[in-house]
């Protein structure tokens, strides 16, 4: 394990749940996030400026670039969403799987063809109450394919919290974290295992939250909380107890532990990094890193509480 110090760059309201690093253009090099309020942010590479490029309505997660430069936003409660950074244009993709709205929309990837996989995190809770399914494990999570034509396929169910989603860098495979199971469930797209499913990696440390693919090739995979034997006790217990855990004051219930960590991984499911933060520094700046983005041995963080994004050069 290596450890690291970050750089913060705060942006004008909490919950920058992910990051993603655009590309091409005006938005070359500049990193969006999305946060609580349902603002999409710019941030120019070094932090010091800080635009507000759309508002979803609603309370945008995963961040992708698409094939026409727009972003993608897996908002929690619209469901799939292009945004015009330029304008802040927003067209609505799906917000519905097979007639049903979509509950828990989380994070997505994008194929060279254009074809959108994406999660969906459980049919029985929203963002507001996502640890009532982490912890009565409802196992109603989803990864979903979306295809040019606008047909929506569900490709995976019964996922335990189903949360970050990847495809490797020849798109042979497409990958979903399982933050409740705490692996990585690959699906073979191509090859003599197309359609077999498998594991990228298994027992992390903690649990998995957005993942992506780094310009270095990696799966990266964020570890926003560090296991808690108390929370897989309760879920491995009866759903009463389960669902009793889930009645007790806030105060009363299992917390994400302070901690900033995230791997990345090979396409055997080798680990090639692990970089964890300086520790006095996770007593008291940014924890609970949901969003990752490797680009150009920099290495960039989200957080689903804090009011800023972060940075680590490898």
């Amino acid at each position: 394990m290596s450890t690291r110090t970050l750089d913060v760059h705060p942006v004008p309201g909490p919950g920058a749940e992910d990051v993603v690093v655009g590309l091409s253009g005006a938005d070359e090099g500049a990193v969006f996030t999305g946060t609580e309020d349902g603002s999409i942010f710019r941030v120019s590479h070094d932090g010091a400026t800080v635009d507000r490029v759309a508002r979803t309505g609603g309370r945008p997660l995963g961040l992708e670039i698409d094939l026409d430069g727009r972003l993608l936003v897996c908002d929690a409660h619209r469901g799939l969403l292009r945004v015009d950074t330029r304008t802040g244009a927003i067209e609505a993709v799906t917000g519905e799987i097979d007639g049903t709205p979509m509950k828990f929309c989380n994070n997505a990837a994008i194929a060279s063809d254009g074809t959108v996989w994406f999660s969906d995190s459980s049919t029985k809770f929203g963002i507001e109450d996502w640890k009532s399914d982490f912890v009565q494990h409802t196992r109603t999570g989803r990864l979903c394919r979306l295809d040019p034509d606008g047909t929506v396929t569900v490709v995976i169910d019964g996922l335990a919290f189903a949360n970050g989603v990847a495809l490797s860098k020849n798109e042979d495979y497409v990958c979903v974290a399982e933050t409740g199971g705490r692996t990585v469930v690959r699906r073979w797209l191509t090859g003599n295992r197309k359609g077999m499913r498998d594991l990228l990696c298994s027992d992390l440390p903690g649990y998995p939250d957005n993942i992506a693919r780094g310009s270095d090739g990696l799966i990266w995979v964020t570890i926003a909380s560090p296991r808690d034997a108390l929370v897989e006790r309760l879920q491995t217990g009866p759903l009463k107890l389960r669902k009793l855990a889930t009645k007790l004051p806030d105060r009363l219930q299992p917390q994400p532990k302070k901690t900033v960590r995230v791997q990345a991984y090979d396409d055997e499911g080798r680990l090639v990094h692990d970089v964890d933060v300086d520790p006095a520094q996770q007593r008291t700046a940014y924890h609970m890193v949901t969003g990752v983005r490797e680009h150009e041995g920099r290495v960039w963080l989200g957080s689903l509480d804090e009011a800023a994004i972060a940075v680590v050069d490898l």
